[in-house]
């Protein structure tokens, strides 16, 4: 692990090593504003897409925040085997979400992540309304090392037959009204892809106090294996992730961009400093990182170094100068039809 003198480790069996040397990305026109917090640089991972773990292989100060995995009140064991499955440009993911519970993280988690010297970001979830309450109120006594929460609105909602609480406006406005009342500690509203109108639940958020949201989460999917006609994944279904879905976490993060004044953290198939200049432009002002970091456990150090030259290239003394600066041709329209369906 690097320990700011000069030090290098070797990473994913590669021959070369990777430099760890601290950034000067602050000095050098990366910092970005998130609602009430500072980032020194954009980039951070995506929630369950990075463990305390990591820090043995690359410089985590580098980040600009890390975000933990989503805590649950209660200890949780997650889905069944396999959690994880490859798809073509990306890969599909049924982990069930395994907690520790807020004792469990309170004592084993969260001091490794106070350690990197970073924001930590600490992702919330709850099978019910009350219980992103507990979790909050759970922590009260630790806040004093939590930068943000994640809410993650894309657990299932067991008072109302399990259907996504992030699907219902009026349901996430009530979860984070409910925070926002509980907590000081900023709220940044991690939204599920899977609306008919990814502005109105932005908005709704919004609306109940929340000082960002994440656009976007996972988008439902499955693979099947013809030999034992079976699913792959024990869940049968999972999450798809990685470069097949960016284009459509962009589109998602333009619309909410331009229905709410709160700041946007965009994630999505981003695995390169261009991809990032991608998202910024579309609306967001920050990034995260999952994916990539499966096959590049590197990968982000990696992004926010390239974001320094890439920056210079574009000629923006400060990255927060591309942040909506896409020129659409026309404001963005949830439904409209992608061509005409009309015979000529």
């Amino acid at each position: 692990m690097a320990d700011g003198q000069g030090a290098a480790v070797i990473l994913d069996g590669r021959d070369g090593l990777f430099d760890a040397a601290p950034t000067t990305a602050g000095e050098s026109g990366l910092r970005v504003r998130l609602g009430e917090l500072t980032l020194e640089n954009p980039v951070m991972p995506a929630s369950g897409c990075f463990g305390p773990e990591l820090g043995a292989l690359l410089p985590v100060g580098e980040l600009g925040a890390v975000v933990t995995k989503t805590l649950f009140a209660e200890k949780r064991s997650g889905n069944p085997a396999h959690r994880l499955t490859e798809s073509a440009h990306g890969m599909l993911n049924s982990v069930g979400i395994p907690s520790p519970g807020t004792a469990g993280f309170i004592r084993e988690v969260l001091p490794a992540y106070r350690d990197f010297g970073v924001p930590v970001v600490a992702s919330i979830g709850g099978l019910t309304v009350d219980e992103y309450w507990q979790v909050t109120e759970e922590l009260a006594a630790e806040e004093r090392w939590i930068a943000a929460y994640e809410v993650n609105v894309s657990c299932p909602n067991l008072e109302h037959g399990g259907l996504a609480i992030g699907t219902d406006a009026a349901t996430v406005e009530r979860v984070v009204a409910g925070l926002a009342a509980r907590t000081r500690v900023p709220l940044v509203v991690k939204l599920t892809p899977n609306v008919t109108s990814i502005a109105d639940i932005a908005r709704a958020a919004e609306y109940a106090g929340a000082g960002a949201v994440t656009v976007c989460n996972t988008f439902p999917g499955m693979v099947v294996d013809v030999a034992t006609r079976t699913t792959v994944l024990g869940n049968g279904v999972g999450g798809l992730s990685g470069p097949a879905v960016k284009p459509l976490a962009l589109r998602l993060v333009w619309q909410a961009a331009s229905a709410v004044r709160i700041p946007v953290v965009g994630c999505g198939g981003i695995s390169t400093a261009l991809d990032v200049v991608e998202f910024l432009l579309a609306g967001a002002s920050a990034v995260q990182v999952g994916t990539a970091t499966f096959t590049r456990p590197y990968a982000m150090v990696e992004i926010v170094r390239g974001l320094e030259d890439l920056r210079a290239e574009l000629g923006v003394t400060h990255l927060a100068e591309l942040i909506g600066g896409l020129r659409p041709t026309e404001p963005p329209r949830e439904n409209a039809c992608a061509m005409s369906t009309t015979p000529r």
